[in-house]
């Protein structure tokens, strides 16, 4: 059991400060009363110009051995663990996107334990539950975490969340709070996931619903500033009320839904990979057809925050993003 903390976190070090969540909650620190100090970590250097005045920016990787000394330089009580690798790069490997999610975060928890860290929130993901048939029709808490070796992201979650485990276990006084994040929806929201919905049509399987939890990004950013408020440790399932099933989605675009077997579609990616033209192999099919459905009861009942939106309105907040960019994602006559 982690012990109990009193008031709210001061001092504050994020890591992955320049990934679309570290920028906004950066910017949300800068806001919030009585932090103090501010410290925003990323690989890459932030322009000058796009830099908040009350921030200390620091180029440092997660895997820096000097880590530590950064905590210590700053007198830093809490950390706040985003940087991972959600998207690889063309030419990422496997075995660099474990340096980074697990060996990275590794580093972290130990130089947080070494500097006698108060608290360390870590953005995991619903992917951590991993991706099979037998997935309970919504997903808990205590659900076991069976992240899928041939996905590296969902692997790498399980992995660092067996490592919290332990550290739990091992280093009680370092008090964890663990985000299990559904599918982020936002205004400037731009990954695998939306590039799905600017298809023409929608591509599903059959037999599969592909049921999606959204969250708003405003409300990710709440529930860490809720945490830092509130020192409430434990792990939660971050995301909005309900789900939307593939076939639902691709209705509110006014876009055909079309549905393939998921042994052609398995031929299909095979094929494909191998032939250098798509860089997703077979794996990503039980990504679409298995989606984990995160129920959030503990995360109103006991962490004591409700988001904003449910997936229904993320999802319906998003559309309209999309169409005031001038991007818009409804087919309509015209555009049809």
């Amino acid at each position: 059991m982690s012990v109990a903390i009193t008031g709210a976190a001061q001092r504050i070090f994020v890591t992955g400060a320049d990934g679309f969540l570290g920028r906004g909650l950066v910017a949300a620190l800068a806001r919030e009363p009585g932090v103090q100090t501010i410290v925003a970590a990323d690989v890459r250097e932030v322009p000058q110009e796009q830099r908040l005045a009350n921030v200390v920016y620091v180029v440092q990787d997660v895997r820096d051995p000097h880590l530590g000394e950064t905590l210590a330089a700053h007198a830093i009580d809490t950390v706040v663990h985003l940087a991972s690798i959600v998207t690889p790069g063309k030419n990422s490997n496997r075995e660099f996107e474990y340096s980074v999610d697990v060996l990275g975060s590794r580093n972290v928890l130990e130089a947080c334990v070494a500097q006698g860290v108060q608290q360390i929130v870590v953005s995991s993901s619903g992917a951590a539950y991993g991706y099979y048939a037998d997935n309970p029709a919504w997903l808990r808490e205590t659900d076991t975490l069976r992240g899928n070796t041939t996905f590296a992201y969902s692997d790498h979650k399980r992995l660092v969340e067996e490592m919290l485990l332990a550290y739990r276990q091992k280093h009680p006084a370092l008090a964890q709070t663990v985000l299990r994040i559904g599918t982020i929806l936002g205004e400037r929201v731009d990954n695998q996931i939306t590039a799905l919905f600017e298809k023409p049509a929608l591509l599903g399987i059959k037999g599969s619903e592909s049921p999606f939890v959204f969250i708003w990004d405003e409300d990710v950013t709440g529930a860490i500033l809720h945490t830092l408020r509130t020192r409430h440790a434990g792990c939660f399932n971050l995301a909005g009320d309900g789900a939307l099933p593939l076939y639902e989605i691709a209705q509110r675009l006014g876009k055909p839904l079309r549905q393939l077997p998921a042994w052609l579609l398995t031929a299909a990616l095979t094929v494909g990979k191998a032939l250098g033209v798509s860089r997703y192999g077979p794996e990503q099919l039980d990504f679409l057809r298995y989606r984990p459905v995160l129920l959030n009861t503990a995360l109103k009942a006991d962490f004591g925050y409700v988001p904003g939106k449910t997936s229904s309105q993320a999802f319906d907040a998003f559309v309209a993003a999309r169409a005031a960019q001038g991007r818009a994602l409804v087919r309509t006559k015209e555009t049809a």
